[in-house]
């Protein structure tokens, strides 16, 4: 992919100024934020899960980890500015690629930093937590040659959803297995079935974001494809799942009364969803309301941390 045209060839400061920029509008702090609780409640919970006995708090290596997932998340901000470049031109004319606030190369040289500076402190932590980053990173890349190559990947959304999500799923592999290197985790069956959780949580955000009233063929929409009743319903089955596998890895019956409290509170923020899912498919609006599927994911985030602080 080229450049935008007529961009000069600005020196290491402008660079460097211009990758803050599109960092500051491109990499708000809620996905800084996201990415803290995505670690620290997947940490925990697989902790939690895998050895009960033993409590759980994060710990040096958490913290590694963490910036790690923070840094990824904006080399894949900065893939996805890149291989959504014509799609924006059309819907998203104000993108900082689209408008010359940046320039491709300069993307580029800036994932190279950051996944030079991935892979370095991940070795740090052990071999398969660097090779566990690597293969996110590259996975990143891979798609996006994957939709430069196939019509059906770049335009079908579910397809495209199928190819694309796994690089969430290699993430919350490196978390889990880098954590078991470090000994905060056990690696057994438990640790990994705790994905679902996280799997659930996010992909009832993406059909959310995704869905709506009106037909705009040429947007990509979950509800273009499945119709607004039918994409609703799975965001609505995603949280279930999310929340159904925390109540069914956890126990909360197997704790007091009173500890159980926190284990029990998935269920009640499903309320959330269903919620915006009751909100969008009684006609009070056209598009599906986000807020209920994002205060869902930090909700359901913070109980999974405060769950594995308190329940050992």
């Amino acid at each position: 992919m080229s450049d935008v045209a007529g961009a000069s060839s600005p020196n290491l400061v402008d660079s460097v100024i211009r990758i803050g920029r599109f960092t500051a509008v491109m990499y708000k702090p809620h996905y800084v934020l996201y990415g803290v609780l995505w670690v620290l409640a997947l940490e925990g919970t697989a902790a939690l899960v895998s050895q009960p006995d033993s409590p759980w708090h994060p710990t040096g290596s958490t913290v590694l980890r963490i910036v790690v997932v923070a840094f990824v998340l904006l080399y894949l901000r900065m893939v996805d500015e890149q291989k959504d470049l014509d799609y924006d031109r059309i819907h998203n004319p104000d993108r900082p690629l689209v408008t010359g606030a940046i320039t491709a190369t300069e993307l580029r040289a800036a994932m190279a930093v950051i996944a030079i500076g991935a892979v370095i402190v991940s070795l740090s932590l052990s071999v398969v937590s660097a090779l566990m980053i690597a293969a996110v990173l590259a996975y990143g890349l891979a798609l996006w040659g994957l939709e430069r190559l196939s019509v059906t990947i770049r335009t079908d959304i579910l397809v495209n959803l199928a190819v694309t999500y796994p690089v969430q799923l290699l993430v919350t592999a490196y978390i889990v297995l880098s954590a078991a290197d470090t000994g905060e985790v056990r690696a057994t069956w438990r640790s990994a079935a705790v994905a679902l959780i996280f799997a659930g949580a996010f992909l009832q955000f993406e059909f959310a974001r995704k869905t709506s009233r009106a037909s705009r063929p040429t947007e990509h929409l979950y509800s273009n494809t499945l119709g607004p009743l039918g994409s609703a319903a799975v965001a609505l089955f995603c949280a279930a799942v999310a929340a159904l596998t925390d109540v069914a890895l956890v126990q909360p019956w197997t704790y007091s009364v009173g500890e159980s409290v926190v284990a029990w509170i998935p269920l009640v923020l499903l309320l959330l969803p269903i919620w915006g899912a009751v909100t969008f498919l009684r006609g009070d609006r056209q598009e599906y309301p986000v807020l209920p599927a994002v205060l869902f994911i930090l909700t359901l985030y913070v109980t999974l941390i405060a769950q594995s602080l308190t329940l050992t």
